[in-house]
This record gives C-alpha cells, sequence and structure tokens, in this order.
C-alpha cells in the first residue's frame, strides 16, 4: 500500500506531462494548418493574376492579328491591365478562404500577400485572438515566342511627270507602304507558320508560361 501511495503522484505528473505535451502538439498543428492553408491562398492567388494577364496578351493579340507592326506589346508581355489580373487574384483568396491584401506586377512577376480568414483558437493559444496567418506568393508570365518585325515594302521609284509650278500646288504626304505579312513565329524553339490570308495564333501555354517564381518548371 505505502508503494502504490508514492507511486500515484507520479502517474499524476507522467499523466499532466503527457495533457501538456497533447496540448502543445495540437497549437501547433492548428498554427501549422493555418499557414499552409495561407500559403496555397496565396499561391493560388500569385497563379490565377498571372494566368488572367496571360490570358489577357493573347485575347489582345488577336485583336491586331492583322496587323503586325502591332504585335510586339503582346509578344514582350506588356500590354495587360494589372487592375484585372489583381481581381481574379482577389477571387481565388476568397475561394482558399483568405483575403488578398496587396497585389502588383513589376517585370511581368506578380506578388501578392493574404491573410488567412481563420485565425488560431485563444482557448488553445492564449494571446492569439483575431490573429491571422499572412503569407507571400510570386507567379512569372514568361513570353515564349519571337518574330522578325516586319519592314513596310519600299515604294516604286517614279520619275517627276511634267507640269504646274509644285509651289503653287498643295502638299501631300506620300501613302505609307503597307508592312510585309508575318510568316512564322518561333516559340520555345519550335517554329509556328502563319497563314498571312488567315492568320491564326498558337494556344496560350505556347506564347507564354506561368509558374510560381523560384519553380524550376
Amino acid at each position: 500500500m505505502k508503494d502504490e501511495g508514492q507511486a500515484f503522484p507520479a502517474y499524476v505528473a507522467v499523466v499532466a506531462g503527457l495533457l501538456f505535451l497533447a496540448f502543445v502538439y495540437l497549437a501547433v498543428g492548428q498554427a501549422t494548418v493555418l499557414r499552409n492553408g495561407a500559403q496555397t491562398a496565396a499561391d493560388a492567388a500569385a497563379l490565377g493574376a498571372a494566368q488572367d494577364a496571360r490570358d489577357q496578351l493573347r485575347e489582345g493579340w488577336l485583336t491586331v492579328l492583322r496587323d503586325p507592326t502591332q504585335w510586339q506589346r503582346f509578344v514582350l508581355g506588356d500590354d495587360y491591365a494589372g487592375a484585372r489580373s489583381c481581381q481574379r487574384a482577389a477571387e481565388l483568396a476568397v475561394l482558399n478562404e483568405a483575403e488578398l491584401e496587396d497585389c502588383g506586377s513589376v517585370d511581368h512577376v506578380f506578388t501578392v500577400t493574404v491573410n488567412s480568414v481563420g485565425t488560431v483558437d485563444e482557448a488553445i493559444v492564449p494571446g492569439s485572438h483575431g490573429r491571422h496567418s499572412r503569407a507571400t506568393a510570386s507567379a512569372v508570365v514568361e513570353p515564349l515566342c519571337r518574330f522578325d518585325p516586319p519592314e513596310a515594302s519600299p515604294e516604286p521609284s517614279t520619275e517627276p511627270s511634267p507640269g504646274p509650278d509644285p509651289s503653287s500646288a498643295p502638299s501631300e504626304d506620300p501613302e505609307e507602304a503597307d508592312p510585309d505579312p508575318i510568316l512564322s513565329l518561333t516559340c520555345d524553339g519550335e517554329a509556328w507558320e502563319i497563314d498571312p490570308d488567315d492568320p491564326v495564333l498558337p494556344g496560350v501555354d505556347v506564347l507564354f508560361r506561368v509558374r510560381l517564381t523560384g519553380d524550376d518548371e
């Protein structure tokens, strides 16, 4: 009986220690889940913004497909509405239980910051009331194509015909010749033929690559 009485406090201490460890693991686990969820939301938002910009570039390119002098700004990935892309980032953040805090793009790279909607339970981690998990991610739009810019066709030379004094006639600017058509694009090392009579662009994944920065793919 005496030994049993001495063992009881040790038993209580062991149980208390196990309960404390379980409490710590629960707190750490909840914080980790919240942090991972916020990072997932940030990744999705950044990719969504970059993909929206990529889609805008192809849509805009299609509108000038018959005017190759206008292609370059789309080939280089410079013509998209960043506000629209960031709106898409906000939508994807919400779908992943987060709120968009910041979004912007520099040199085709979209960087977003989100805050988790959920917070760590204050009953588990005292003093954590209202504390959200915050995460940042960046995604880049990489143009994959290049082409030789068109050159204006040379105008045929004509000899001036005799007539009235040119100083007395109204001056007219000569009409510019139409540029030569673009016959091919080279996208990621692959040549794509372009029919000048019926121009068609390759798919958006051929024209641009979207990835999270730091990805090896």
